[in-house]
């Protein structure tokens, strides 16, 4: 069969999209679905810090009472009355303040475990082209770091910005209301204060991003270094791969210090500007009394309420910046809940008689390859029957794993439809899906789980009657040799375990809940020639009592299949028995022979009819 070889699509790297930008009012607008449980608890904080703040301003005019009244008539009996007052004040503002945190501080945390939640919950139902497409460091640091950042600035920033805001309102009020003049000098700066705090939001959030997203890349190289330890030992990497973590740190590192730039300059001007102001106020005050013009305890008063504004003003900059903080953590939030999911959509096509595994002119190519670039699978008609094993055979990178990875729905087709007994596999729920079809990968993944716990992910309501009949099919006989036996923990990705040991409990995670449908990933790689032998009589079993696909390198696997089929360039390019295939098929004779232009291979002892 003469096709157009297509090129293979390019996996596209490991990168984040790129933001789209928000104002920080409406990135934070959108963290009101989950704090929206808790917001007579976020009211309550903010009224009783509105009250505890409140009363500092309480405490000028109090101060005005005292200057005026017992200080300047010497009368020490009427002083004790308004001493006591401001010692109420000072305890009612502590005491506020710590109802405040007890308001919101475990609400608070439920409000983080629900978004973790649901974080790690949508990154389950996400398909494998978001995973393939995101660093699993900018993930983790979604998880952690930026969920921390969104719970801090509902407990804290948020409230403080309303209250502060209001707080200096009514101050301002309170300083007009004691003097008009000293008032209008005192806020001279707040219009250059303005400009200059939205110069610095868009700075300050750009900054904030870009600090946030080398965190996650900083996480990944930890991460990978982590997990490929044997590798960079093995190979001597360890030197190279610790100077591209400090490069990464030093760029961290500079992103921080920029951002503490600007906060300091920002800082400067605030703290700088209101004190010259409020300078120019004392001395016109100080003229206003000699003069007789003001009363020395209306100066205290008023210069008391500006020093109480000093904390609203100040805490500005820092406010603004976390809000800035918190914004840009919830976009990189959201841009992982916004991400599509594939829905279980109807087929809208009528279910057909035939059973087992139907590929209909399947198409695909991944969701980032070029737009010019060929599809990976081009059509790729193959009816699998119901109880048949077929191997499934290609060269290397052309698309066999890929092909298998369509069946369970770890990614979608492009083009094209996939039956199961009749019934297109998008008409089947996910779930359902998974229930019917199991698979076991080349590259077998174990968790930080016992060995029980790892095979039962393939069927969790399996008795130990299954268990043990799934690990015997896999030849699994050394776990009765661990420490626990099958309660003995492997540890993270089953390194404690040779390659041939997690291949087999992979392949027993496959079997365990007995599927209707089954589908192995050259299953017997990492095994030696002897286990191989063995694991295969066992799967014999296995595989008489469903169908499967089963993708194959070498001949030994081959004998394990009915049929076999050939993928070539994107497309089944032949399908028959393994003799029938050596005689027709020059591509199958070099696949088996290892050799370009080979002669035919002679049929291997045992193999099927």
């Amino acid at each position: 069969m003469a096709t157009v070889a297509p090129t293979l699509c390019a996996m596209a790297t490991n990168q984040t999209p790129v933001p789209v930008h928000r104002s920080t009012v409406r990135s934070l607008l959108r963290l009101w679905p989950y704090a929206r449980e808790i917001r007579w608890r976020i009211a309550g904080s903010v009224t009783a810090a509105l009250i505890a703040s409140g009363s500092v301003l309480v405490v000028p005019l109090v101060l005005r009472a005292i200057v005026d009244g017992p200080i300047a008539d010497h009368d020490l009996h009427a002083l004790w009355p308004l001493a006591g007052v401001l010692l109420l004040l000072g305890l009612a503002e502590a005491g506020l303040f710590g109802v405040r945190r007890v308001l919101v501080a475990r609400p608070l945390a439920r409000v983080e475990q629900a978004m973790r939640g649901d974080l790690y919950a949508k990154l389950q139902r996400l398909p494998v082209s978001f995973h393939d497409r995101w660093p699993s460091g900018q993930l983790l640091s979604r998880a952690t770091s930026d969920m921390f950042t969104m719970r801090l600035f509902l407990a804290f920033p948020l409230v403080f910005l309303i209250v502060n805001s209001l707080v200096f309102l009514t101050g301002t009020v309170l300083m007009f209301t004691l003097d008009w003049r000293l008032g209008l000098i005192t806020l001279l700066p707040t219009v250059p204060l303005v400009m200059l705090t939205r110069h610095f939001e868009g700075k300050y959030a750009t900054l904030a991003r870009r600090a946030q997203d080398q965190n996650g890349d900083l996480a990944t190289v930890i991460e990978e270094s982590i997990l490929g330890i044997r590798i960079l030992k093995a190979f001597g990497r360890h030197r190279t791969m610790a100077e591209r973590f400090r490069q990464q740190a030093r760029e961290l590192r500079g992103t921080e210090l920029a951002k503490a730039d600007q906060l300091a300059n920002l800082w400067a001007v605030i703290v700088g500007l209101p004190e010259i102001a409020l300078g120019f106020a004392l001395a016109l005050g100080a003229v206003r009394v000699a003069d007789d013009e003001l009363t020395a305890g209306t100066l205290v008063a008023f210069l008391s309420t500006a020093l109480a504004l000093r904390w609203p003003v100040e805490s500005l900059g820092w406010l603004l910046a976390y809000a800035n903080e918190a914004a840009t953590a919830t976009d990189r939030f959201f841009e992982v809940m916004d991400e599509p999911e594939h829905a279980d959509q109807p087929s809208g096509h009528p279910a057909e008689a035939d059973r087992g595994i139907r590929f209909s002119d399947v198409r695909f190519r991944y969701p980032d390859a070029p737009a010019d670039s060929p599809d990976l699978l081009c059509g790729i008609d193959l009816h699998i029957r119901s109880g048949e094993t077929m191997a499934l055979v290609g060269a290397t990178g052309s698309g066999k794993t890929t092909l298998t990875a369509l069946l369970p729905r770890l990614y979608e087709a492009t083009g094209g439809r996939i039956t199961l007994d009749g019934t297109d596999i998008r008409d089947i729920p996910r779930q359902r899906l998974r229930e019917l079809v199991s698979v076991a990968f080349e590259e077998p993944t174990l968790f930080s789980a016992t060995v029980r716990e790892n095979v039962l992910m393939g069927s969790p309501g399996a008795d130990d009657g299954r268990l043990a009949a799934a690990l015997a099919t896999a030849q699994a006989g050394f776990v009765e040799g661990l420490p626990a036996g099958a309660d003995t923990q492997v540890g993270e990705q089953g390194l404690s375990l040779s390659g041939g040991q997690r291949q087999r409990l992979a392949l027993a995670r496959a079997v365990v809940g007995e599927p209707g449908f089954l589908v192995l990933d050259d299953p017997l790689s990492a095994l030696d020639v002897h286990t191989e032998s063995l694991v295969e009589q066992a799967l014999r079993r296995v595989l008489g009592s469903t169908t499967a696909l089963v993708v194959a390198h070498r001949p030994s696997t081959v004998l394990l299949a009915d049929r076999v089929a050939v993928l070539d360039q994107g497309r089944i390019v032949a399908v028959g028995t393994h003799q029938e295939l050596l005689q027709s098929s020059p591509v199958y004779r070099e696949l088996m022979s290892g050799q370009s232009g080979a002669p035919a291979a002679p049929a291997l002892e045992g193999s099927p009819a």
